[in-house]
């Protein structure tokens, strides 16, 4: 016979399977439906990733971040991030020479007739809310990364805390088997 703490001891290893498998189960889902979220807004934007004749001027460095996508439609963080930073961020560099949008609108606030100033900023404006759309949507892809290893993590512990107390009630059947043609025996 299995004691009372035994007894305590396994329903509560139950119980937290249960916890642990059902939270796993929410981060697992939760990858899933960000994961589509991303997608849907990213497919919206149409966007086709530049091949290698469109980025031959650009550093090799952003040429080899942008390779692997050459020509794929943009539909996922990964994409994203690397168009953000290594195809926007390299033509919104070489149209201000370096300039971030603050620097250049100070300026144009200063000489508000310049209009080379003024299209510098507009171009700048506006790559910089591309840049951080796209990268939100790789910032929430990694979130939903973060949320499938946990939600895996979180099964596999849950599971093995369903095993153990299943393997000892096991154990103790099979002992009480034995043990009863002994004490059988015995009288």
């Amino acid at each position: 016979m299995r004691s009372a703490f035994d007894k305590l001891i396994s329903w509560t290893g139950l119980l937290m399977a249960a916890v642990l498998i059902a939270a796993g189960g929410l981060l697992l889902w939760a990858n899933n439906y960000i994961g589509d979220q991303v997608q849907d807004q990213l497919v919206m934007q149409d966007i086709t990733m530049p091949t290698a004749e469109a980025t031959a001027e650009l550093s090799q460095a952003d040429q080899d971040a942008l390779a692997p996508y050459s020509g794929s439609k943009l539909d996922t963080g990964d994409e994203a991030k690397a168009y953000a930073n290594n195809y926007i961020l390299a033509h919104m560099n070489a149209a201000s020479d370096g300039q971030t949008y603050s620097e250049v609108s100070g300026q144009f606030m200063k000489d508000p007739n310049n209009q080379q100033l003024a299209q510098q900023r507009q171009t700048l404006f506006m790559g910089e809310t591309l840049r951080g759309m796209l990268l939100q949507a790789w910032g929430w892809g990694t979130v939903g990364t973060i949320a499938m290893i946990a939600g895996v993590v979180l099964v596999g512990l849950g599971a093995i805390l369903l095993a153990i107390p299943l393997l000892a009630l096991l154990a103790d059947r099979r002992r009480d088997r034995v043990a009863a043609p002994q004490a059988a025996a015995v009288h």
